[in-house]
């Protein structure tokens, strides 16, 4: 099993999750980030003064699928997330050991 975590812009989120769902991801986790990668954030300016938005707003997905599956599921979140602009995000992917779901006891797999 693998976890794929995808740092995205929040206007994509549904895009993203209707993608998701059509290569048959049947779960998701979204957390509102914020954060920065190259771009660095931004300067405005406010009232006559300049200062610098460190931490832009971001959306953080979290998905554990079947091996077999993980390929088709970056490619449709690289896909539904990409603007082709600076701070699209990132997509990692990490191997899952155990799941468990707690209600019935399943594990892997079968608890996915």
């Amino acid at each position: 099993m693998k976890k794929i975590e995808a740092i995205i812009k929040p206007f994509k989120l549904d895009e993203v999750k209707e993608a998701l769902h059509e290569v048959g991801v049947s779960g998701i986790t979204v957390t509102e980030a914020k954060g920065f990668g190259r771009q660095k954030g931004h300067t405005e300016l406010y009232r006559g003064a300049e200062y610098v938005v460190d931490f832009l707003p971001k959306v953080k997905l979290e998905v554990v699928v079947a091996d077999a599956l993980a390929d088709r599921v970056v490619e449709a979140i690289a896909n539904a997330a990409q603007t082709g602009r600076i701070g699209d995000g990132k997509i990692f992917v990490i191997p899952v050991e155990k799941a468990l779901r707690i209600r019935t006891g399943e594990t892997d797999e079968a608890a996915v």
